[in-house]
């Protein structure tokens, strides 16, 4: 495409550079993306198909004939009739999520790079492995990177513009048994894992948990349990917009640990929590001009900017805590994480136009 310095690093990062077009000082905006699919279903294998200008009808997946994309299922659909939609075959997930944030943006560059005529400062590239894990950023150089602000391509339907994430923890509850022969266990044994199982029956089951929560609502979700005798372990996420109330879920949570030990005497527990990423509005709202460039760039593309909240996290909501405030826009993406995953070409399109001009209005405001 023209672009001198790309590269990609020993961790798997791809940094790249669209020179600025203009005198002017404007501040370095980033576009970011992330390479890496979600482990929820796989995505060994994709064979992307192509259905153009789709009439509304069922899409049946040929490659598993029960899996359907249809507006039933999924009504932002009804608002794509017409446009070219890209799906998966039936056996794995698109990959969308986020690999059309990774078309938009190098769509993007190959347009800027060939339309120097239009005036924008330096650009910088990121593109992320792991974020599906939470480990998107951990390895990036921001000294390197060099950017003061960014975006993060990783939205859903067209229009929509999230400055606000999730501030997130890990917890993990250790439950300490004691072993015995089982045929010698009578007044002996304490189980683990009977004393995990106990644990997780105590969870609220309708409400403080994904299944019954919504809007702005936060929750505690145990992700994984492994375990035998002597010791069984417990992981979870803990969610919510307002930071304060992490340490309220936690302390909730440790409490119904502590009264399940206390049943199952000569048992222990460890409690341990780590920091995952934090609400990216809290520095957002230090930089009010990140977000409102961006709504006069969706205006600019014959968009209303439409203001969500993440019911989850981005790499932007760890690098607006490493410097570069960072919002999320829209790609198109939707029903992520499953087989029916399906993206728009034309809202991709739409997302190239509002990066565009969001340059543009970097630098005119500049």
């Amino acid at each position: 495409m023209g672009i001198a310095d790309a590269e990609l690093d020993e961790h798997g990062y791809v940094y790249a550079t669209i020179p600025a077009t203009t005198d002017k000082q404007v501040p370095v905006i980033c576009y970011c993306a992330h390479v890496d699919t979600a482990p929820d279903c796989s995505g060994t294998g994709v064979k992307p198909i192509l259905h153009k200008a789709w009439d509304g009808s069922d899409i049946v997946l040929p490659d598993d004939k029960s899996i359907v994309v249809s507006t039933k299922d999924h009504p932002y659909l009804q608002q794509r009739i017409g446009d070219d939609i890209i799906t998966a075959s039936g056996t794995t997930l698109l990959g969308a999520d986020d690999k059309a944030g990774v078309a938009i943006i190098m769509d993007l560059a190959k347009y800027m790079v060939e339309h120097t005529e239009i005036k924008h400062g330096k650009i910088r590239i990121l593109f992320t492995p792991d974020e599906e894990i939470g480990r998107g950023v951990n390895k990036v150089d921001m000294n390197k990177l060099g950017a003061q602000f960014g975006y993060t391509l990783d939205g859903g339907e067209r229009g929509h513009l999230e400055g606000e994430s999730f501030s997130a923890d890990g917890a993990t509850i250790e439950f300490h048994g004691v072993s015995a022969h089982p045929g010698y266990a009578k007044g002996k044994m304490v189980s683990a894992i009977k004393v995990a199982a106990a644990f997780v029956d105590k969870l609220p089951k309708n409400e403080w948990c994904p299944e019954t929560t919504e809007g702005m609502q936060g929750f505690v979700h145990p992700v994984s349990i492994e375990g035998q005798i002597e010791k069984a372990t417990v992981h979870f996420i803990v969610r919510d917009f307002v930071t304060a109330k992490l340490a309220e879920h936690e302390e909730k949570l440790k409490q119904i640990a502590l009264e399940t030990v206390q049943e199952f005497p000569g048992a222990a527990m460890n409690f341990i929590v780590k920091e995952q990423y934090r609400n990216m509005k809290e520095m957002l709202d230090k930089y009010p001009f990140v977000m409102s460039n961006a709504e006069e760039a969706y205006k600019r593309s014959g968009l209303t900017a439409e203001m969500l909240s993440i019911r989850g996290g981005t790499d932007g909501s760890r690098l607006s805590f490493m410097g570069m405030p960072c919002p999320n826009i829209f790609t198109g993406e939707m029903a992520i994480h499953s087989k029916q995953e399906y993206v728009s070409v034309q809202d991709m399109e739409k997302a190239v136009e509002v990066l565009v001009n969001l340059a543009q209005v970097w630098e005119q405001n500049s």
